[in-house]
């Protein structure tokens, strides 16, 4: 189970660090990613970390690189998002979900697991 939070109203330029903690004793070897979604638009991609047992690795959406960085600490089950300079553009839903798949899993599709939204306000 997976659970997002830490989001909440910001202006532009701020920051904010979202969560996902999550239950299990195998969290530390699944890849944890987090999606996005705008009123009115699709679900996509921002982020998503490996498990350590594949060096951790981690892949962004283009929009977000550079000012976002996704971290784990298996040791307290959570995956975080720590975003940086933020724009309008990024409010939306947040959600974190997991999966097995290893490498740059950037495909809905390809978790199975998936927590409750968290939402982000980036103020103009």
């Amino acid at each position: 189970q997976l659970q997002a939070s830490g989001g909440g109203l910001v202006q532009a330029g701020g920051s904010l660090r979202l969560s996902c903690a999550a239950s299990g004793r195998t969290f530390s070897s699944v890849t944890v990613g987090w999606f996005r979604q705008a009123p009115g638009k699709e679900r996509e991609f921002v982020s998503t970390i490996n498990s350590i047992t594949w060096s951790g690795a981690t892949y962004y959406a283009d929009s977000v690189k550079g000012r976002f960085t996704i971290s784990r600490d298996n040791a307290k089950n959570s995956v975080y998002l720590q975003m940086n300079s933020l724009k309008p553009e990024d409010t939306a839903v947040y959600y974190c979900a997991a999966t097995r798949t290893i490498g740059a899993v950037t495909h809905i599709s390809d978790y199975n697991y998936w927590g409750q939204e968290t939402q982000v306000t980036v103020s103009s």
